[in-house]
């Protein structure tokens, strides 16, 4: 292997992560228009709608899942309800709950609402009652019985004076309440499935009703009868009025006239606006990059398609309207143009893959576990959905100059897709479709826009020409056909490779083999030029070297294999992972591997001497996604745990401060060596105890009392320590009195701090207890050690006493004289 010397990387952190904030359940907008609030699990999360980042995270201190919540019209209360029965009030700016009460409920309470005056709060029940709360004064004021099943909506009417609540349970009927004697009013009867909203004109006089029935239904409140039956032929989730003082025209709205917009589970035209008095629809919103392609209309009607919407949520102040897709996606649209403002993806599932885009990389490509793929721009975290597969998008790979990538899915197709440098528009420009099965794996030309290599389950490889000229735009999309077809592995094709130079292709499959190929000029075949055995277990992802004639193979079996490209033989392993490896890339110009496995981990590795070095824990399950910017500065990895995390590279800023630390340490140290010098035993303690070095300190403190008046230098030192010198003291006192050679030292130094410092004050330090603790054993045996040494001595001294009276030889009293 030709060794380059380059500046090797050694560490990584992280920059910013992409986390899922919303996993379906309630979506409630601020009246202020600023805030978005949605359930995520235990947590409530408060997403900023301009900025896009989660601003504040209200979590239940239980762990138990949040079955709804509830803002109050002023933006200042919010309560929670968990599975624990507990309903709980938030200081939501602040994140700390004020107040929390039993729910009375029985169940779960799976809808609630605040009324107008945000005083009164409504709670409905899985087991079928209502119940309403006073939050001001904290007591519940009434207890509405007489639905049949979930409660799932309650609405207040918004003319509070009349003292309405309408609600809707399992048996399809809407029930309205008088609060003033607790009875049901009346049961308004037209739905035959369960009604999913309600919305009130501004008078109050009527009210619109929609449910999974595909039907909408007008109320006339005052005579409490259905003025209109409206026809939308789909499984409706929410029903909005449109304002009556804006201008709608452009969108076919002529009269003044209740006009609503419908949402639900039709996938292609997401939005439609209704006239109620005339039945019709008078506009309906398709999507631009709708799906052509197996993506029928009516395969957009069944209830639970992620192409549906759940939520419908108006916004009034800037006439907007924000929608709630069954794939968590939250999309802004600006009325009355329609037109997407902003789209925030709450969950994005199961991670698959993910590549950096843009000229300078200041995108990241994600495909998640759904037909469609998502691109995220690193600096706002604003997202676009990019419609075009009809089935989970497996994997990705970028060109060279980062504005062209290419993907594939399970649809068994391959899709070219440009994105605009200015704008960040992204359309899909090319399409392929000839393989018969799930198509897993895709590679582009790494010299110039010309080709595409892709790997399949139905263990072919094939090679797809570009045209000179792609087209610019999806109108004019380009229609791929394979150049070459061959039967590759045994197995599924998991990973292909284009060499640097385009000449060489690498493919590794379930069969447990890699296999080198000659790409050779166009419109000639592939040629096998070798094949590399060694793994265990299924090959998971190859890659060239950008600078060696080699290349590397992560497999099922748990490890990385470095592959000589002149005879094809294993040149290094490298182990480390506990489980399947299952992306890798080189960094650092090819003398490094970054690699991530099923065990959640991300090691980097060493070529040269094959060490891993750094090991970056960030994820909980599978990553599959793993890439690096053409700069090496950055890497970003996607994960089976719906996180994104992109890491820099910042070796260098911690050698800088290494080095920078290193000079430091090197100037006190000389500094100290100074003050020692000129006897200035203060400055010189405080400065060896800021540099956190106990032999130094013990140094210093030797030098004090080895000094004229030691004992009393000493103690005057000591005692002219600030509290938290004392403290290291007192630390580094009960590690030196473990060693005799140290011991009369720290015995010196805790005499001092005994004599001068009352027990109070001692006992005040940080960890004083456990010090003083481990001091007493080790003083016991030093002082049973010195007691021995007295004894022995005063041995010595009776036996010279009686050599001198005997009247010993002269050289034997010299001797034993020596010895005392």
């Amino acid at each position: 292997i030709a060794v380059v010397f380059f500046s090797s990387s050694c560490s990584y952190a992280v920059s910013s992560t992409i986390e899922p904030f919303y996993k379906g359940g309630k979506v409630q907008i601020s009246k202020d228009e600023k805030f978005i609030f949605c359930t995520c699990g235990t947590r409530v999360n408060v997403l900023q709608i301009v900025t896009g980042k989660i601003v504040h995270s209200i979590e239940q201190d239980d762990q138990e899942d949040i079955t709804s919540f509830a803002l109050s019209l002023d933006d200042e209360i919010l309560v929670t309800a968990s599975k624990a029965l507990l309903l709980k009030q938030w200081d939501w700016k602040q994140a700390q709950c004020t107040r929390s009460w039993r729910a009375i409920h029985n169940v779960p309470i799976a809808s609630m609402t605040f009324d107008p005056t945000a005083t009164l709060l409504a709670t409905g029940g899985c087991d079928g009652t209502i119940k309403l709360w006073d939050v001001v004064k904290q007591y519940c004021t009434h207890n509405l019985k007489g639905s049949s099943g979930v409660v799932h909506l309650v609405e207040f009417h918004p003319d509070i004076s009349l003292l309405q609540l309408f609600s809707s349970a399992s048996d399809c009927g809407i029930r309205m309440w008088d609060l003033r004697s607790s009875q049901c009013l009346c049961v308004l009867q037209s739905h035959y499935s369960p009604v999913t909203s309600l919305a009130f004109t501004p008078d109050g006089a009527s009210m619109v009703s929609s449910g999974r029935d595909k039907i909408c239904t007008v109320w006339d409140l005052k005579s409490r009868t259905a003025r209109r039956t409206v026809p939308v032929y789909e499984a409706v989730e929410s029903v909005v009025l449109l304002p009556e003082d804006e201008d709608f025209s452009e969108i076919g709205v002529k009269t003044k006239e209740i006009h609503f917009i419908t949402a639900g589970s039709k996938g292609i035209c997401v939005l439609r606006v209704w006239d109620a008095s005339s039945a019709r629809c008078v506009f309906a919103q398709t999507l631009p990059s709708a799906p052509s392609a197996g993506g029928s209309e009516e395969g957009g009607e069944e209830y639970g398609d992620p192409r549906s919407l759940t939520y419908c949520l108006p916004l009034p102040s800037s006439l907007r309207l924000a929608t709630v897709t069954a794939e968590h996606n939250i999309l802004l649209y600006q009325l009355p143009s329609f037109t997407t403002q902003q789209q925030f993806v709450g969950f994005n599932d199961e991670v698959l893959d993910v590549k950096f885009l843009g000229k300078g990389d200041t995108h990241i490509v994600v495909a998640t576990n759904s037909s469609q793929l998502k691109v995220f721009d690193l600096a706002t975290s604003s997202c676009k959905i990019l419609y075009g597969h009809t089935d989970t998008v497996l994997s990705l790979d970028v060109f060279k100059k980062g504005s062209l990538f290419v993907s594939c899915a399970k649809d068994k197709s391959v899709r070219v897709w440009r994105q605009d440098p200015d704008s960040g528009q992204v359309c899909c420009v090319a399409q392929g479709c000839s393989h018969a099965n799930a198509v897993g794996s895709i590679t582009c030309s790494r010299m110039k826009e010309s080709f595409v290599v892709s790997g399949s389950q139905d263990c072919t490889i094939k090679v797809w020409d570009l045209p000179e000229t792609i087209p610019e735009t999806d109108g004019d999309m380009f229609q791929l056909t394979a150049r070459v077809t061959e039967k590759a592995h045994d197995k599924d094709v998991n990973s292909v490779a284009v060499s640097p130079n385009d000449k060489l292709l690498v493919s590794g499959s379930q069969d447990r083999l890699a296999k080198l190929w000659s790409l050779g000029a166009p419109g000639a075949d592939l040629a096998l030029l070798g094949v590399f055995r060694g793994h265990r277990r299924g090959v998971w992802c190859v890659q060239f070297s950008p600078m060696d004639q080699v290349l590397a193979s992560s497999s099922a079996d748990g490890s990385v294999k470095l592959w000589s490209l002149q005879d094809f033989s294993c040149l290094k392993t490298f182990e480390g992972h506990d489980a399947s490896v299952l992306k890798l890339i080189f960094v650092s110009r090819g003398t490094q591997l970054l690699t991530s496995g099923s065990d959640g981990l991300v090691k980097l590795w060493t070529i040269k001497t094959n060490e891993c070095v750094k090991t970056l824990d960030a994820h909980q399950d599978k990553v599959w996604g793993l890439h690096a910017t053409r700069k090496d500065d950055r890497v970003v990895t996607a994960s089976a745990d719906s996180n994104i995390t992109v890491w820099t590279d910042v070796t260098e800023v911690e050698q800088a401060e290494e080095q920078a630390k290193q000079e430091d340490q090197i100037l006190k140290k000389q500094e100290l060596s100074n003050l020692l010098h000129e006897k200035k035993y203060l400055k010189a303690l405080g400065l060896a105890i800021s540099l956190d070095q106990p032999h130094t300190v013990l140094k210093v403190i030797k030098a004090i009392r080895q000094g004229e008046d030691g004992a009393k230098q000493l103690e005057k030192t000591v005692l002219k320590l600030r509290q938290d010198q004392k403290e290291s003291m007192l630390r580094y006192c009960a590690v030196w009195n473990t060693n005799a050679r140290s011991c009369l030292d720290a015995q010196a130094v805790i005499q001092v701090m005994l004599t001068h410092l009352s027990p109070e004050e001692l006992l005040q330090y940080q960890g004083a207890r456990a010090h003083l603790e481990g001091l007493i054993p080790y003083t016991e045996r030093h002082m049973q050690r010195i007691g021995r040494l007295l004894q022995a001595s005063m041995f010595l001294d009776y036996m010279w006493q009686k050599m001198r009276v005997t009247g010993a030889p002269a050289s034997a009293l010299l001797f034993t004289r020596a010895l005392v």
